[in-house]
């Protein structure tokens, strides 16, 4: 049996986060990722904020945001590889094959799609999953509520109709 970390452990670790996050030695902001590929792509394409309106409109985001993606990620590798142990390199998930196919080119197509509609449905509604979950549920906002019911409703049917429940 794997180890896991603890519910109340994550509990904590994620409030502290966001007290962090939220305080003046932090961010002095609300936590969230979806901003920072906007002004990535202006740093990378040397895009005028003049020009790019919605630049202007995100003139908040910062690079703190590419440290806590990059810090999200080896957050994950160290937890799956030093306390639960269950780090495995894959390019194609065992629920892929199981339910899609054993195709490399068809996982890395479909994530490339979905995640090009979460980026825009992020920066339509004005904020990722990170920033609506962690952020506005701890504030208790309603729309971060009625968001979070949204895409639990979403995530459902979406796992319903790609996957195909269906035994293989």
């Amino acid at each position: 049996m794997t180890n896991r970390l603890p519910w109340w452990m994550g509990g904590i670790l994620m409030s502290g986060l966001l007290l962090m996050t939220f305080s003046v030695f932090g961010a002095d902001r609300p936590i969230g990722a979806s901003t920072y590929v906007p002004l990535f792509s202006g740093l990378i394409f040397d895009l005028d904020p003049q020009k790019y309106t919605y630049l202007q409109e995100i003139k908040n985001a910062g690079a703190w945001e590419g440290v806590m993606l990059f810090g999200a990620l080896l957050g994950g590798f160290v937890t799956s590889v030093f306390i639960t142990k269950t780090f495995r390199f894959s390019l194609i998930p065992s629920g892929w094959k199981k339910y899609k196919n054993n195709s490399r080119v068809s996982r890395l197509l479909w994530s490339f799609i979905s995640g090009f509609f979460m980026i825009i449905g992020a920066r339509l509604a004005g904020g990722c999953t990170s920033g609506h979950f962690m952020s506005g549920m701890s504030q208790m906002a309603i729309s971060s509520m009625i968001f979070g019911t949204v895409v639990m409703i979403a995530l459902v049917v979406t796992g319903k109709l790609f996957y195909n429940i269906e035994e293989k």
